[in-house]
């Protein structure tokens, strides 16, 4: 099947074949027709399929195809976890309506409001939002959504997971009762199907993926290590492999920054992107890690999530995640778009458990390497690893909090390489997307 075959309208596949795109994956071919349609759709598709794409495609055609009169009023709005992943799904908007006349924002915290309002005053048609900035907005009385057709939760299980199902279900009662609505999700779990029979009305199904499954793509590895020598080994990897675009995760904020600090006394080159980052300094160490000026980037969970790079080579866990299921989420960073990736995990006598859960989930072994001089000291004893983190001074407990979890690609399919940098908190299109 090919884009042109899915009755989208010329300006449409004009801005698709301008991205070098012919062929939809899997959850766009099942779901574009589905969204066409007007039905309500809840689709599951592992990170890094084209998910984003599977719906900014035909809600730009339905708006195309169904051009209203009077003043202008936002007609969709995307709810969305995290900054990033707002600012990527908006980018998409924007690429895809390039050859169409309708404006967009992306509104999220942590940035000026007074922007957003003057951009919500101007008139636009399709808003993308992190649910709590909404709110704000809704009860300073800036933002109307009375006019809204299409309802969109993307990442409905981490909006789920970050304790947002109050905010979501105060957003739904400022919209129309009659609408289209689709619902997103990695995962299907009991509360997000409890949260679609609220939401949707008689959805149409579409998984393109095994659940919890990482892409075919990911060679998985471990590398059994002390706790005290991770750094270190990290190090060692990083110049002995010559790894270059390398997204690591740690457990908490504060072991972010200690090891991308450690990084750069080791002369290389990294950021670490966390939750009490600033936006403006989040965006520009996600943009300077996509265009290459950084070799690392480290990320808590809840911060990566939006982080779109089609051929990132290399995902290294320096902790596991507490939950198996977010094992998956992090190594579908690579993997992505026909080029194969590497995912590295360095695991301590504390997270022998762990390993164990994330392999009961895959339902298999992951190969254990072994590097020279880095042998586990077999007198060390397992600690509990909650509120510590190995990234921090000296592998000390410190006060951090447990992170979240934490892109998806907003491109159809293809292997293009990088995508832009995120944009600011109130980044509003002109009257044409370009």
């Amino acid at each position: 099947m090919k884009f042109t075959e899915l009755g989208l309208v010329p300006e449409i596949l004009r801005a698709v074949a301008d991205q070098g795109y012919e062929t939809p994956t899997p959850i766009q071919a099942q779901a574009i027709p589905v969204v066409l349609s007007g039905r309500d759709l809840m689709g599951c598709a592992q990170t890094g399929t084209g998910k984003t794409a599977g719906f900014t495609l035909p809600i730009l055609n339905r708006l195309a195809t169904t051009r209203i009169t009077g003043p202008r009023k936002i007609r969709v709005l995307i709810l969305t976890p995290t900054r990033e992943l707002a600012a990527q799904v908006e980018e998409s908007v924007r690429t895809y309506g390039a050859h169409l006349p309708f404006k967009s924002l992306v509104m999220f915290g942590g940035v000026g409001i007074n922007p957003q309002i003057s951009a919500l005053r101007s008139g636009i048609d399709i808003l993308v939002a992190t649910p709590g900035r909404l709110l704000d907005h809704a009860q300073q009385r800036t933002v109307d959504l009375s006019g809204v057709e299409v309802l969109i939760l993307d990442e409905a299980d981490r909006m789920l997971d970050m304790g947002f199902i109050h905010d979501i279900k105060r957003v739904i009662k400022l919209v129309p009762k009659k609408r289209q609505n689709l619902l997103f999700s990695a995962t299907f779990s009991d509360e997000i199907k409890a949260l679609a029979n609220e939401f949707l009305v008689n959805p149409e199904y579409v998984e393109s993926e095994r659940r919890n499954c990482p892409p075919d793509l990911v060679k998985q590895y471990v590398y059994k290590v002390d706790r005290e020598r991770k750094r270190d080994l990290l190090v060692e990897l990083i110049r002995d492999k010559g790894w270059y675009q390398v997204l690591v995760f740690t457990r908490t904020k504060w072991g972010a920054n200690g090891l991308a600090e450690k990084l750069l006394k080791a002369g290389i080159e990294a950021d670490a992107i966390h939750g009490n980052k600033s936006q403006n300094a989040r965006t520009r160490a996600l943009a300077n890690f996509k265009s290459g000026k950084l070799h690392v980037l480290v990320a808590t969970d809840i911060a990566a999530r939006g982080i779109d790079i089609t051929e990132l080579p290399h995902v290294v866990n320096f902790e596991l995640p507490n939950v198996a299921e977010d094992y998956v989420h992090r190594i579908g960073r690579t993997g992505r778009a026909g080029v194969e990736g590497a995912a590295v995990s360095l695991v301590c006598i504390d997270e022998i458990k762990l390993l164990h859960d994330i392999e009961r989930l895959l339902k298999k072994q992951i190969e254990v390497v072994d590097y020279p001089d880095y042998d586990p000291d077999p007198s060390i004893r397992a600690e509990p690893i909650l509120m510590r983190s190995a990234g921090s001074r000296g592998g000390q407990r410190s006060q951090g909090n447990r992170a979240g979890s934490g892109g998806r690609t907003g491109a159809p399919g293809g292997s293009r390489t990088g995508s832009k940098p995120a944009a600011g908190g109130a980044r509003h299109s002109g009257t044409r997307h370009r």
